[in-house]
C-alpha cells in the first residue's frame, strides 16, 4: 500500500485493541477492609470498622485509611500461564509482606494528572510467571482514600481480580507503541517513517485474530524495525527514574510518609524485573521517615544504593523554597542534607536537586560552592509566563561571583513518559544543543509520588539505540553531570536571581507560617549564641541534639509547598500548632541560657540589683527599653551584655532628653528631633519632613501608608498582575487615639473593612529616625489582598532588596518584558530606594512580597485566597513594618542594621539575686564576646561545631564591596581556621595581638572555626 494512504489513527486503534487483549480476567478476589480515620500499624490492622467489598462498593471518605485483605485461589485448570492480580481501590494502596513491610505500591487509574505525559495508575501485581494451578492468594495492603494528588475519587473499590497476562501480547504492545510513536515524530518524507508505518500496516491486516501464529508473525515484523540502530550520536540522553514527592501539598504530611513507602517499594519491585533500571530520589527527610517507619524497606533501599542502581539526589534536607528562608536556613538545609547522605550511604552530594521550587535566590550559588556542591538541576523556570529562559545548560552566577553548572531537562518536566515523543522533544527544544552533547530525562510519575511504571521501563528498553531517535542510557544524574561538565568552557553564564515569572502570591500566602518562620529563624540564632555563651562559661552544656531536632522540623516546614503557602488547610492547622510549640520551647531555652550566664555575673557578697541586657548583633546598640516596668536608655556592646544597675530612673532619662516625642491631635502630627509626620483625615500619611536633611519624604500631593484592599481571585500561587487597575478599596478609619508612652508617641488608628478590623499603632521614638507601624489585624475577607505603599520623593533606576547574605538590585522601571515580569519581588528585612545622598527604606518583621515601581515602595501584607485552603489567613495577625528615611544610600545609612534591629530585640534578664560582678572581663558592667572593626560585616551565626566543641562563627560582607576587618574574640581559643559551610577546615589563620584578620570580597560568606574556646 502507498505510504500516504496509511493513517496513523488506524494504527492507534490497532494499538488500543492490542492493549485490550493483554489481560484475561479469571475470577474475583475476596476483599475485606478495616477502615480508620488515621493510619494504624500493621499489627493493629483489624482494629478498624470492617467492611466486605465487591467492585462498586464504597469503603471510605477523603483521608480515610484502611487495611485491605485480598484472598483468592488461582483456578486449578490454569497451568503454565502468567497470572497477575488487577487491583484498583480508587485510592493509594501499598501491599505488604507477612511482616508488614511494604513490597509494592498501587495507585488508582484515574488520578488527576497531565495525561499527555501518560497514565499515572498502577494496578498490576505479579503472582507467578508460570502457574501450577491452585495457588493461594493472601495479601494485605495499607490504603489511603485519595488519589495521587489529594483528590477524592468516590472511595469505591473499582477492581480486584485474578487474571492471566498474555506476555507475548504485552510485549507486542510496547513494541508497536514505541515504533508507532517514533514514526509519528519523524519528519514527513522520512524513509524510516514510511518503513515503520508500512510494517505496522502489514500487522494490522492480519492481527484481527490474536492466535499464536499471527502473534509470531507480528513479532517478526516489529523485531526487524526495532533492530535498526542509529549512527554516531550528536546528542545522548541520560535517563533516570524519578518520583518527585511533595512532602505536603494537597495532602497532609502523614500521607507523604505512606506515599514514600508506596513509591520506594514499587521501585524495588521494578528493579527486580528490569536490570537496567536506575532510580533517584532526593530529600533526606523522606529517607529518614522510611528509616523510622519502615526499617526493613529502608534496608532494601540501602542495598540498592550500594549496588549503584539507586541514587540519593540533592544536597538539601528537603526541596526547600529558596525565596523566603533565611541564609542560615539554606545552609542548614545543605548541612543536614549532606551529612545524612554521607553518614547513611557514604556518599557526598555534589548537586542540588530542585525540580519544582518557585524561583531561586541569587545568594544560592555561593552557598552551594562553599558547601561542596558544583551542580544544580531544576525545570521550574519553564513555567515562566512572559519570557523564556534562554538556556537549558548554563553557569549560574550569584551576587558574589560564585558559579554552579546548572541543567534544566529540555523536556521541561520531571514526569517524562520516556516515550519517543519525549526524546524528540528533548532534542528539538534543547536550547544549548549547539554546544552541549548531553541532556537529562527524568521519567516517572511525580508530585504525588508513584514513580516509574512498567510502561516507562518497557519503552526505554527499546529506545537504547533505535534508528530515528537520539540514544538513551539509564544512568545516575551524578554521571550525567560529570559528562556535561567536560564541555564547561562552551556554556554561557546567567547572572543574578533565577526569577520565576509565576507564583508571586507565594511570597505572601499563609502569612502566619511566614511570621513563625521568621521568628524561629531569629530565635534559633539567638539560642545558639546564648548557648555558646553558657557553654563557654561552663554554666550549661550546649544543647546540640535538641537544636538539631528543632532545626530539622523548621527546615521541613520550609518545603516548597508549605512555607510558600500552597498546601491544604490541614497542613497549616498542623504546622501552626507545631510552630507555636517550637517557638515557646526555643524562647524558654534562650531564657535559661541567658539566665545561666547572668547568674555567673553575680556574687552574693554585696547587694546589687538590676538587669543584664544581652545583644546578639555585632554592633553596639543604644536604644530605649522597658526594663523592670520602666523605660531606660541603654547601651549594650556588640555580641555581648551590659549589667544595668537599678538606681537610674526612667523618668530622669526622659526628662533630661532634649527632644521628647510630641503628639498633636489638632494638627494630626507626631514629631521628634529628626522627623515631623502629618496625617490625613483617613489615617494615611500626608507628609514626612526630615528636619535634619531638610527633605520632604513623601511625594507632594500623594499619601504614604495608604492601606488598600484589592480584589484577588487568584489561588495561593498567583494573583492577576493588573490588580491595581481598579485602584483598590480604602479601609474606613473608625477612630484615632493619641498616646505617649515614655520616649515613644504617636497615634493608634482603628480601621474597618467588611467584616475585618485593623488596629495600627504609628509611632516615633525619641532619638530614632524609624517610623514604626505596629499592626494587628482580624482578617475575615475572602479573595482579597491587603497592601500598603509609600510614594517617596526619591528618584532611582533601581531598588536594593535584602536577600540572604547580601542584597540584590532590581529595576524600578518596566522598560522590557523582563522588567515587567518582575512586578512582585522578594525582599527579606528591608527594601530601599536611594539617590546618592538620600534614600528611604521600608523594613518589616515578617513580610516578603514587595513591589517597587518608579518611586513607590509597596508591601504585600495579607492574601486570603480560597484554594487550596478555603480559609487561608482568615485569622488574627500581628506584624510590624517601618519606614526609615536616611541620608546617603542604603550602605552609608547602614540600613541592614536597622532591619536586623527591628527583627532582633535586645534580651533582658532581671537579676533577682543580690551580688556584685564576679568576672574581671565584666567588671565594668559591659562585655563583648565578639567585636568587629568594620561596620559592613554581619555575624550571621555563632554555634558549636557539629562534630566537637569547636566554635563556628559565620560572617558575611553586607555592602557589596571588598574590605578588611579584624575580629576580636572576648575569650581564649587555641587556633583559628577558615572553614567551608560544611565546617571542614580549609586554612589556618595566625592571630596577632588576639585579633583575627579577615579579608572579604563583595557579599562573601566567611566561616571561622575556633578550636577549644574558653573564658
Amino acid at each position: 500500500m502507498p505510504y500516504e494512504i496509511v493513517k496513523p489513527a488506524q494504527l492507534r486503534s490497532m494499538l488500543d485493541r492490542i492493549k485490550e487483549h493483554i489481560y484475561v480476567p479469571l475470577s474475583e478476589l475476596k476483599v475485606e477492609a478495616w477502615v480508620t480515620p488515621e493510619p494504624i500499624r500493621y499489627e493493629e490492622r483489624q482494629s478498624g470498622s470492617k467492611v466486605s467489598l465487591t467492585a462498586g462498593d464504597r469503603w471510605g471518605q477523603l483521608w480515610d485509611c484502611a487495611w485491605f485483605h485480598f484472598t483468592g485461589v488461582v483456578p486449578a485448570q490454569e497451568k503454565e500461564v502468567k497470572v497477575v492480580l488487577l487491583i484498583d481501590v480508587n485510592g493509594e494502596l501499598c501491599l505488604v509482606d507477612e511482616e508488614g513491610t511494604p513490597v509494592q505500591g498501587l495507585t488508582n487509574i484515574n488520578s488527576e494528572f497531565d495525561y499527555s505525559l501518560g497514565l499515572p495508575g498502577k494496578r498490576v501485581v505479579d503472582v507467578s510467571a508460570s502457574t501450577l494451578g491452585g495457588e493461594t492468594i493472601d495479601l494485605w495492603g495499607d490504603a489511603g482514600c485519595t488519589d495521587l494528588f489529594g483528590r477524592y475519587r468516590s472511595g469505591t473499590l473499582k477492581e480486584a481480580v485474578i487474571a492471566i497476562c498474555r506476555e507475548n501480547i504485552r510485549k507486542l504492545y510496547y513494541d508497536v507503541e514505541v515504533l508507532l510513536e517514533t514514526a509519528e515524530q519523524l519528519p514527513e518524507g522520512s524513509a524510516r517513517k514510511a518503513r515503520i508505518f508500512d510494517a505496522l500496516y502489514q500487522i494490522s491486516l492480519f492481527l484481527i485474530d490474536y492466535n499464536e501464529d499471527n502473534l509470531s508473525k507480528a513479532n517478526e515484523i516489529v523485531s526487524e524495525q526495532l533492530a535498526k540502530r542509529g549512527g554516531d550520536p550528536v546528542l545522548s540522553i541520560s535517563a533516570i527514574g524519578h518520583a518527585h514527592i511533595d512532602l505536603a501539598w494537597l495532602w497532609p504530611i502523614r500521607e507523604t510518609i505512606r506515599k514514600g513507602a508506596r513509591t520506594f517499594s514499587t521501585v524495588l519491585r521494578m528493579m527486580e524485573r528490569y536490570p537496567d533500571y536506575v532510580f533517584g530520589a532526593s530529600q533526606p527527610q523522606l529517607y529518614d521517615w522510611m528509616k523510622q517507619h519502615y526499617p526493613k524497606l529502608y534496608t532494601k533501599v540501602q542495598a540498592r544504593i550500594q549496588e549503584g542502581r539507586w541514587e540519593p539526589q540533592g544536597a538539601m534536607w528537603v526541596e526547600s523554597d529558596t525565596n523566603v528562608p533565611g541564609g542560615e536556613s539554606l545552609i542548614r538545609q545543605i548541612l543536614y542534607g549532606k551529612r545524612f547522605f554521607q553518614e547513611e550511604f557514604g556518599q557526598e552530594m555534589k548537586s542540588l536537586w530542585m525540580p519544582d521550587v518557585f524561583g531561586y535566590t541569587a545568594s544560592l550559588p555561593q552557598i552551594l560552592k562553599k558547601s561542596g556542591v558544583d551542580y544544580m538541576m531544576t525545570q521550574k523556570l519553564s513555567w515562566s509566563t512572559y519570557n523564556r529562559h534562554p538556556h537549558h545548560t548554563y553557569f549560574w552566577e550569584g551576587i558574589d561571583g560564585s558559579r554552579v553548572l546548572t541543567h534544566m531537562p529540555p523536556e521541561d518536566t520531571y514526569n517524562s513518559p520516556a516515550a519517543p515523543r519525549s526524546i524528540v522533544k528533548a532534542e528539538h527544544d534543547y536550547l544549548d544543543k549547539n554546544v552541549a552533547e548531553h541532556c537529562l530525562m527524568l521519567f516517572g510519575i511525580g508530585d504525588g509520588g508513584g514513580g516509574p511504571g512498567e510502561e516507562h521501563l518497557e519503552r526505554l528498553a527499546r529506545e537504547k539505540d533505535l534508528l530515528g531517535l537520539a540514544p538513551v542510557v539509564q544512568e545516575s544524574s551524578a554521571r550525567f553531570f560529570e559528562k556535561l561538565s567536560e564541555r564547561s568552557s562552551h556554556y554561557e553564564t546567567w547572572r543574578g536571581e533565577l526569577y520565576l515569572e509565576k507564583h508571586q502570591g507565594t511570597l505572601t500566602s499563609q502569612a502566619r507560617n511566614k511570621w513563625y518562620n521568621r521568628k524561629l529563624e531569629k530565635a534559633l540564632r539567638e539560642l545558639e549564641f546564648a548557648s555558646v555563651l553558657a557553654a563557654v562559661g561552663e554554666e550549661l552544656s550546649y544543647p546540640a541534639q535538641t537544636l538539631e531536632e528543632i532545626w530539622k522540623e523548621v527546615l521541613l516546614y520550609q518545603f516548597h509547598d508549605i512555607l510558600p503557602g500552597s498546601s491544604i488547610k490541614r497542613v497549616y492547622d498542623e504546622s501552626l500548632e507545631r510552630y507555636a510549640v517550637l517557638l515557646n520551647q526555643v524562647e524558654q531555652m534562650i531564657s535559661d541560657a541567658y539566665g545561666a550566664v547572668a547568674h555567673r555575673l553575680v556574687n552574693r557578697a554585696e547587694p546589687v540589683k538590676g538587669a543584664v541586657l544581652f545583644n546578639s548583633l555585632p554592633w553596639e546598640r543604644a536604644e530605649w527599653m522597658q526594663v523592670e516596668g520602666g523605660w531606660r536608655q541603654v547601651r549594650v556592646p556588640a555580641m555581648g551584655y551590659t549589667l544595668l544597675a537599678q538606681e537610674t530612673s526612667a523618668e530622669s532619662d526622659i526628662a533630661s532628653a532634649s527632644a521628647a516625642v510630641r503628639v498633636s491631635t489638632i494638627s494630626r502630627t507626631i514629631e521628634n528631633e529628626w522627623l515631623t509626620i502629618t496625617f490625613g483625615e483617613d489615617g494615611s500619611i500626608a507628609a514626612i519632613v526630615d528636619k535634619e536633611n531638610q527633605r520632604e519624604v513623601i511625594l507632594q500631593g500623594q499619601h504614604g501608608n495608604e492601606l488598600r484592599v484589592y480584589h484577588d481571585q487568584g489561588d495561593a500561587w498567583d494573583f492577576r498582575q493588573d490588580y491595581r487597575q481598579t485602584g483598590g478599596m480604602a479601609l474606613q478609619l473608625i477612630e484615632t487615639i493619641e498616646f505617649i508612652d515614655g520616649p515613644t508617641g504617636g497615634f493608634i488608628h482603628n480601621y474597618r473593612f467588611g467584616e475585618s478590623t485593623l488596629s495600627q499603632k504609628v509611632l516615633l521614638t525619641q532619638g530614632s529616625r524609624r517610623i514604626d507601624f505596629v499592626t494587628n489585624v482580624d482578617w475575615k475577607e475572602s479573595d482579597k489582598m491587603l497592601r500598603t505603599s509609600f510614594p517617596v520623593d526619591v528618584k532611582a533606576d533601581n531598588s536594593s532588596c535584602e536577600i540572604q547574605f547580601g542584597y540584590l538590585k532590581r529595576p524600578t522601571h518596566r522598560n522590557t518584558m523582563w522588567d515587567y515580569a518582575k512586578d512582585e519581588i522578594c525582599a527579606h528585612q528591608w527594601v530601599d530606594i536611594s539617590e546618592p545622598n538620600y534614600g528611604v527604606a521600608l523594613l518589616n518583621d515578617s513580610k516578603y512580597g514587595h513591589r517597587v515601581e518608579g518611586s513607590v515602595l509597596d508591601l504585600n501584607l495579607l492574601r486570603s485566597s480560597t484554594y487550596p485552603d478555603p480559609e487561608a489567613d482568615r485569622a488574627e495577625h500581628q506584624f510590624t513594618y517601618s519606614l526609615y528615611p536616611h541620608a546617603g544610600d542604603h550602605v552609608a545609612a547602614a540600613v541592614y542594621k536597622q532591619g536586623n534591629e527591628l527583627n532582633v530585640p535586645l534580651r533582658v534578664v532581671n537579676v533577682s539575686e543580690s551580688g556584685v560582678v564576679q568576672s574581671a572581663a565584666a567588671a565594668s558592667g559591659a562585655y563583648s564576646f565578639l567585636k568587629l572593626s568594620n561596620p559592613n560585616v554581619m555575624i550571621e551565626s555563632v554555634k558549636k561545631a557539629e562534630d566537637n566543641d569547636d566554635l563556628i562563627i559565620r560572617l558575611y560582607e553586607t555592602a557589596g564591596t571588598r574590605l578588611q576587618t579584624t575580629l576580636q574574640p572576648g575569650f581564649k581559643h587555641e587556633g583559628a581556621w577558615l572553614a567551608d559551610l560544611m565546617e571542614n577546615k580549609l586554612e589556618q589563620l595566625q592571630p596577632e595581638s588576639e585579633l583575627i584578620h579577615l579579608t572579604f570580597k563583595p557579599f562573601e560568606i566567611v566561616t571561622l572555626r575556633l578550636t577549644k574556646p574558653s573564658l
